[in-house]
């Protein structure tokens, strides 16, 4: 938790905002230069900023269909370091972490070593599962292995269990206490709990079985809004994406009133 707390300043009730970076060159539905991608990365982590969140975290969300993480080539790293970098240099002050979907999580340790990020968000950390994009295995041990040799440890991971967009018959036998006291074990510096899908709200009972089970940070990740964010604003961070943008849908533009409104909110109850 002193981790945690040097980063944000804060032990519970830190907003973090969704950079949802465009879909990057290599991908199918790439319309963009890599300079204005990171105009518009840009343009939302200021949005975020000026508004007074904690963090900022970004992720190549529009580069539908995703790829398993063995075959996500060296351009999707090299792209989202540069736009990394240069939110980084614009806004120093504003910790940032960083998601490189699918499951990519060693790049994703790699960008923010080099770009100087605070976190960044992994799936598959404890225990399988079947996402979109086909089976998705635990990479703990590769993980911090690979945070150690490549001088990382300063960069936070925070770690999806029973995730959102998979299946998880495999491991119905699994409770989610289980598995956050299996992420806790394996070293995870913080639990991400989700809905079943992106902008689904968390099931209150998953969280609070969560929270009676691990003495790690919770972080919530799907579905929070204004008119439910005091539900859940006394977990450690919550993960907001859909609801700033237009309309409440992840692949608009950023809303600059829905985030000051909601900013306002949270301020008054924390």
């Amino acid at each position: 938790m002193e981790k945690f707390l040097s980063i944000f300043g804060r032990r519970s009730g830190v907003i973090i905002g969704m950079v949802h970076v465009k879909a990057l060159p290599g991908t199918p539905k790439n319309c963009q230069k890599i300079p204005q991608i990171i105009e518009s990365a840009l343009k939302e982590a200021e949005i975020y900023a000026e508004a007074g969140l904690d963090a900022v975290m970004l992720e190549n969300m529009h580069d539908v269909p995703y790829l398993p993480p063995d075959s996500i080539g060296p351009e999707v790293t090299a792209s989202m370091t540069a736009i990394a970098s240069s939110v980084k240099r614009s806004f120093p002050n504003l910790p940032c972490g960083v998601q490189v979907l699918t499951a990519a999580n060693k790049s994703a340790l790699a960008i923010a070593q080099a770009a100087g990020l605070d976190f960044i968000r992994a799936e598959g950390f404890v225990f399988s599962h079947i996402a979109d994009e086909g089976l998705m295995n635990a990479c703990a041990g590769q993980l911090l292995r690979y945070r150690r040799q490549i001088g990382a440890d300063n960069v936070l991971i925070f770690t999806d269990i029973k995730k959102k967009h998979s299946s998880h018959s495999i491991t119905a036998d699994v409770s989610i206490a289980e598995m956050a006291r299996a992420a806790e074990f394996f070293s995870s510096d913080g639990i991400i709990v989700t809905g079943t899908e992106t902008g689904n709200p968390v099931n209150k009972q998953d969280l609070k079985d969560v929270q009676g089970s691990t003495k790690i940070p919770i972080l919530i990740g799907s579905g929070v809004t204004t008119s439910n964010v005091s539900e859940y604003i006394t977990a450690n961070a919550l993960i907001v994406g859909s609801h700033f943008k237009q309309d409440g849908l992840w692949s608009n533009e950023v809303e600059p009133e829905t985030v000051s409104t909601f900013m306002k909110l949270v301020r008054e109850m924390r």
